[in-house]
Order: C-alpha cells, then sequence, then structure tokens
C-alpha cells in the first residue's frame, strides 16, 4: 500500500494498492489516521459489491442507515443511493442531492463522523465534489470574526433542502411540514466546535443547512454575523474560486473517505443529462464533541 499527497492539491491523499478483502488492520488504521490528518483519502482501483462497501465502512465505525427509506440501496439498506438513471420503471436512490454546502447529517442530533462515496456511473464531463475545510477556514477569519462566533450557537435545519418523497404527492403541504418537522426537529450545535480526534478548532457551519446563530441564552443574533461567516469562508462565491474551495475529481474505480465533521461540501452535477450514481456510507467513530 502506497500514500502519496494529491498532485497540485493541499487537500487530501492518494492511496494506491489497498485491497479492502485482504487489508490489514493496520493497514486501516493507517488510512483512518490519513482521514483525520489530510481530510480526504482516495483509496484507487477499488471494486466492491455493495456488501464488501459496506463491510469496509464497518472497519472504520459504526455505519448508520440515512432516516429516509427513499434513498437506500435495494439490497444494503446503510447504503445511501444518489442516481439519476431509472432502472426499468422504478427509480433506485434519489437524483440531484447535495447540490448545496452542507457536512453530512449536521441537522441531526449526532452528525456522521466519516463519509465513504464509491461512484458507480462516472460521468464524462463535471465531475467532482466541491469542499471547504473549516478547520483551516476558521484559522483563516479575521479577529473580530471568531470573536463574535466565540460562544455562539448555529441552529441546524433540513426544512431549506427537505425533498418531497414519492409517497408525499397528493398529500397536504402543512402535513408533509409537520411530519418533517417531527422527524427531524432543529438542532443547535457549537458554531465552533473542538475536533474531538484532532484537536482542531472547527467552524461549524453551511450555507444549505444553518438557519441562524444565538447567543448563549439562546437569543438570535443578527443575521449579519452568519452571512459574513459564510462569506469569509467561500460559501457564498458562485464561481467556486475562493481560495478555500477544493474540487475534488474522481474516476472510475475510485473510493473517496472524508471527514465529515472537518469538511463541508457540494456536489458537482453534470450541467447534461448524463447517468450518474453513487453509493454512501457513512459511519460513527465512537468520539463525540
Amino acid at each position: 500500500m502506497e500514500m502519496i499527497p494529491q498532485e497540485d492539491r493541499e487537500l487530501g491523499v492518494v492511496v494506491q494498492g489497498f485491497d479492502a478483502a485482504t487489508a490489514s488492520d493496520e493497514d486501516v488504521e493507517l488510512v483512518r489516521k490519513a482521514v483525520y490528518a489530510e481530510k480526504i483519502v482516495v483509496l484507487k482501483d477499488q471494486h466492491l459489491s455493495p456488501e464488501e462497501f459496506l463491510a469496509l465502512g464497518r472497519r472504520f465505525g459504526e455505519p448508520e442507515t440515512y432516516y429516509q427509506p427513499m434513498y437506500h440501496h435495494p439490497e444494503v439498506p446503510e447504503i445511501f443511493v444518489s442516481s439519476n438513471v431509472v432502472e426499468g420503471d422504478k427509480r433506485v436512490g434519489v437524483p440531484q442531492t447535495g447540490k448545496f454546502w452542507h457536512s453530512d447529517y449536521s441537522f441531526m442530533p449526532r452528525p456522521f463522523a466519516l463519509t465513504f462515496i464509491y461512484p458507480q456511473v462516472v460521468p464524462k464531463k463535471d465531475r467532482g465534489t466541491y469542499f471547504i475545510d473549516m478547520g483551516k477556514a476558521y484559522a483563516k477569519l479575521p479577529e473580530a470574526l471568531k470573536r463574535a462566533a466565540a460562544g455562539t450557537r448555529a441552529r441546524h435545519s433540513v426544512r431549506r433542502y427537505f425533498k418531497i418523497r414519492p409517497t408525499d404527492v397528493f398529500r397536504p403541504l402543512s402535513e408533509v411540514i409537520a411530519e418533517m418537522e417531527e422527524e427531524s426537529p432543529d438542532v443547535f450545535h457549537p458554531t465552533v466546535v473542538t475536533h474531538p480526534v484532532t484537536g482542531e478548532d472547527v467552524l461549524y457551519i453551511s450555507a444549505a443547512v444553518v438557519q441562524e446563530l444565538v447567543d448563549g441564552a439562546g437569543t438570535p443574533l443578527d443575521a449579519t454575523l452568519l452571512q459574513s461567516l459564510l462569506e469569509a469562508t467561500g460559501q457564498l462565491d458562485d464561481t467556486f474560486t475562493h481560495e478555500n474551495i477544493h474540487l475534488q475529481t474522481f474516476s472510475e474505480g475510485d473510493l473517496l473517505i472524508w471527514d465529515n465533521r472537518s469538511l463541508i461540501h457540494r456536489a458537482l452535477h453534470t450541467t447534461q443529462p448524463e447517468p450518474a450514481v453513487s453509493f454512501r456510507v457513512t459511519v460513527q467513530d465512537g468520539h463525540h464533541w
């Protein structure tokens, strides 16, 4: 197994020669440490069945099944499926997922620790995912913004990008909203969290999910603070040229693992209707802030 930095990039490493079927505990531990240290690990030349993909995730922690069944793989429900491909008369997975800045599951009390993405059908154009390292982004903030964010909390909500499910067709919108709020009520996380493994301070906000910031007493703060933080980190840059934004491309056979606590991401979807399918496994690693 060989691990090398990604060429011409400040984020992530590439791993050659990792075989999920024969990898030793020491190999897995090296990859785990690289995920925390380098934020993104790309395992090259992977050829895994859905069951083998899930088994790999289990070696890193406790897989967590997404709470909405419409995203589930039909045979392995722990696998989240993003797909614009219709198989026969049946759709498997959900199309156009993640086209906004977010951290997986931050709108839940216990967000995911590690995300595994295994592309199955790779478009020829516009394939990849944008990332921002929110630890590095926090470190670069002006001191005045750091002081303003200190001790505050962020309200995370699924409301803005909740996808209407097939079972919601013909239902009153009020019922759908009420069910959404019961299944995934808003949660509050510290605006700045300390990573439980690395000890790094991370700005834990995203443009898609965070609705507002509140002070220690729960009083909503002026919206300009949240906007200033989003702008400073690069999340409001529609050109995607901000110095904090990293575009991670991938090829057939790549399997990506990233630190979901430190990174926010945004999918780069194809501008042309090319087939695209990805499998995702998300795990808890036993650490909490």
